[in-house]
């Protein structure tokens, strides 16, 4: 071997070496996603103003604790009813809204030949991955992931006992934890219980290699059909269920939200649960059986987390825990998240490991597609061409402002939304109709601002906001026309 080829192979071999050293410094990244899980879902959280939880979770409790949690974090909207799909999509690509929709159209197939998905941005920083649950996402999961197991549809087989139920003094023929009606028990085990199986067999495996790992893994509930084990049904009292504070038998607005048809019944899938207008005794029930999801849900995360502590890998490993959305289960008289209220827009987020502060609450807005952006940051992988914000400038106490407001939109003509400060407005521009709140005072959204001078001056304000952020979200929708009043 002559020396010219002796220092190249030298020079190989360091260079790998360092590419090693430098893989091993990074941390790994578990970022867990719920499917419908409401912002004040968790105990620890302190999620919701004078409305308390009272939901055993108590393995989200502990990584509440152990982390930094966002208490205002948002999904920034969608373009159809199945509002997951388009808050995973924005996951995939880091692009908002109606950038994505666009991407959605051509399913995606520039970003991943590009390789430009999260996944793929992921490898290329060095990182394993890994996917099981739900994708919910028109891209091939396959193909941009190293490792993926049972990955799931956007909800599990619909089971037609579950809609339009309970109906008072009628016997319900629904029976949650009834492994015969499939749903989430097809296949003979509770997909929530899969997931948490596959999650224990990647730590396993990822505990034996050198490379960090990126694990993305999505649970289906606590979507519905709203099915859990006996023994969690068991936990918790149908009678002694609270009401939430919000709740309504109907929402006045329905008609221009986009919820129902030209024959006032209901086109959203969702709003079909349970039976219309809504009883107490109905949504008591359905929060029932929603209440013994997320407990079992919070059983698997509780395994997840046991895992990365029994292979010795929790103290470099970065955990982000999220939902795709929020739902109303009975407020303001809807059962969806095809809405703009903060019970629908908002989620739980919290995130936690080497380098996050623990036990700290931070009140700045957040979208919760924020977490492709942090995790990016922390891998040191590429961000070009992503449109969300990493974490790290707040959490790092270098920057206060995240946002300069928060957008929200449901369907191209339905709804949209702006914050600012105290103040929410939220649009209907189908029917013309605003609505304005103050955040800080109505946290529950019960009582509307009326007509004034101040509010007025305040509503003109936000409409600029909107239409601000309408521009960098490419919203299609020209509100100008629909609300002239704003802009003299």
């Amino acid at each position: 071997m002559s020396m010219k080829q002796f220092a190249f192979t030298l020079w190989v071999a360091v260079l790998a070496t360092l590419a090693i050293i430098q893989a091993a410094e990074k941390p790994n990244i578990v970022f867990i996603f719920t499917d419908d899980q409401a912002p004040d879902t968790i105990t620890a959280g302190k999620m919701w103003g004078a409305e308390k939880s009272a939901l055993i979770t108590p393995n989200l409790d502990a990584l509440y604790q152990s982390g930094t949690v966002f208490r205002q974090a948002y999904n920034m909207g969608a373009w159809h009813g199945a509002v997951c799909v388009a808050s995973r999509s924005m996951l995939l690509t880091g692009r908002y809204v109606w950038k994505t929709q666009h991407e959605e159209k051509s399913k995606f197939a520039a970003t991943v030949a590009a390789g430009q998905t999260w996944s793929q941005r992921m490898k290329r920083a060095g990182y394993t991955t890994y996917l099981s649950g739900k994708w919910h996402v028109e891209a091939d999961a396959t193909k941009i992931f190293d490792h993926t197991l049972n990955i799931r549809p956007g909800m599990p087989s619909t089971v037609a006992a579950s809609y339009n139920r309970p109906l008072e003094g009628k016997a319900d023929v629904w029976k949650s934890s009834d492994p015969k009606n499939e749903g989430f028990w097809q296949g003979g085990k509770h997909w929530s219980e899969v997931l948490a199986d596959d999650a224990e067999s990647f730590v396993k495996q990822a505990a034996g290699d050198k490379k960090p790992f990126f694990m993305y893994l999505a649970f289906n509930a606590p979507h519905d059909p709203r099915q859990a084990p006996q023994r969690w049904l068991d936990q918790y009292d149908v009678a002694a269920i609270p009401l939430p504070e919000n709740y309504e038998p109907i929402q006045k607005h329905r008609a221009m939200m986009g919820l129902e048809g030209a024959n006032g019944k209901n086109v959203m899938r969702d709003e079909k649960l349970a039976p219309f207008p809504r009883t107490e005794f109905s949504i008591r029930t359905h929060r029932h059986e929603y209440y013994a999801m997320v407990s079992h849900t919070d059983e698997q995360i509780g395994r997840i987390l046991k895992a990365l502590e029994t292979n010795g890998l929790r103290d470099n490993t970065i955990v982000i825990f999220t939902a795709d959305h929020g739902l109303a289960l009975g407020r303001h008289g809807l059962m969806g998240k095809q809405n703009m209220y903060e019970h629908s827009l908002r989620v739980p987020f919290v995130i936690s490991g080497p380098s996050i502060p623990q036990g700290k609450v931070i009140e700045e807005r957040i979208y919760l597609q924020d977490a492709m952006a942090t995790a990016l940051e922390l891998a040191g992988a590429d961000r070009s061409g992503v449109d969300f914000k990493s974490l790290m400038p707040i959490l790092q106490g270098k920057e206060k402002m995240h946002y300069d407001g928060i957008y929200g939109a449901f369907q191209e003509n339905a709804q949209r939304a702006v914050i600012d400060g105290n103040y929410k407005m939220i649009l209907y521009p189908q029917g013309k109709v605003a609505m304005l709140f103050d955040l800080a005072k109505d946290p529950l959204e019960k009582n509307q601002l009326p007509e004034s001078a101040k509010n007025y001056a305040i509503q003109k304000r936000l409409f600029a906001k909107l239409q601000q952020l309408q521009k960098e979200c490419h919203d299609p929708l020209d509100l100008a026309p629909i609300y002239p009043q704003w802009l003299r």
